[in-house]
């Protein structure tokens, strides 16, 4: 399941830099989470990279994304394909 920021965002920043898709962007008032470029880090770290900096704990499940396991998996590969220059 993609994750999301919770409105106590403070907006400092830290869940950027450590997100390996790419997926939080920067928008006015908090953070934001692209759910279609979320993949919890599975497959890449043992928990997500944003939950494991985040000062506030404010990270958490979007209920909107329900994904097992293997369709994040899946998602990281499409992801890594399209970031691939030989495909």
């Amino acid at each position: 399941m993609a994750l999301m920021i919770g409105t106590e965002c403070m907006s400092c920043g830290l869940c950027i830099e450590e997100c390996p898709n790419d997926a939080i962007l920067d928008s006015n008032p908090i953070y934001v989470i692209d759910p279609d470029l979320c993949t919890e880090c599975v497959g890449v770290f043992d928990e997500p990279q944003c939950v494991r900096v985040c000062p506030m704990e404010v990270i958490i499940p979007n209920p909107d994304y329900a994904e097992s396991q293997e369709q994040l998996l899946e998602k990281e590969r499409r992801i890594l394909g399209s970031r691939d220059p030989d495909q």
